[in-house]
């Protein structure tokens, strides 16, 4: 059994509870190093999205993902709305029409995700972004055969941490300089919220990818 409508949506709604308890942490990474906003937008832009989902029924993941990344786009603020918006619907076309997505097609997609951050942010590997974590993930992605929610979840979390020593390149950081070391890139961590969520409710549904 591949990935569903529903279960795109309990990886919405695990994402949203990380994103909703870790608000201030998440406002506190941006105080340091950007406009300080990061965890409000994200955390107004998950509970909209969350309510809009719930309200509607879905029949392919696809459908879900794009709606997903739609309410991103328009609820939430700063640079975030568009990335994590253009990252789900760039998902959402690569898995157009399936009822249900098994690894290749996942794989397939989270790639896509990251090639509309990079085609909407101009940022690469390494210059303290969200783009940071979904690049090691994509490389776990392609390199394996199956899905494995440990090895999945810990690469994004070890991903994460590492933007703490990196300088930052691109973006409101970057007006820091050296000063940016020593944090972590607020991106970088609502994108490990989001691949945790994934990695549990394969995880947790005991889906076979």
């Amino acid at each position: 059994m591949g990935l569903t409508a529903e279960h795109m949506k309990m990886w919405l709604e695990k994402t949203n509870d990380y994103i909703q308890t870790n608000r201030d942490y998440l406002t506190d990474l941006d105080q340091a190093i950007g406009d300080g906003d990061h965890g409000i937008n994200m955390s107004r832009g998950f509970n909209e999205a969350v309510r809009t989902i719930s309200s509607n029924q879905y029949k392919t993941a696809s459908d879900l993902l794009k709606e997903w990344g739609m309410t991103l786009l328009s609820k939430v603020g700063g640079a975030s709305g568009p990335l994590f918006g253009s990252a789900l619907l760039k998902m959402s076309i690569a898995i157009k029409d399936r009822e249900e997505v098994d690894y290749a097609s996942l794989r397939a997609a989270i790639e896509e995700g990251l090639n509309g951050i990079l085609l909407r942010g101009k940022a690469e590997e390494h210059q303290k972004t969200m783009v940071d974590v979904w690049y090691p993930v994509v490389r776990l992605l392609k390199e394996n055969e199956s899905f494995n929610p440990q090895t999945f979840r810990e690469t994004a979390k070890t991903s994460m941490e590492d933007t703490k020593d990196t300088q930052a390149i691109k973006g409101r950081a970057a007006y820091l300089n050296e000063r940016s070391i020593g944090h972590i890139d607020p991106g970088s961590a609502s994108s490990y919220y989001l691949f945790r969520a994934l990695a549990e409710v394969v995880e947790e549904g005991r889906i076979s990818l």
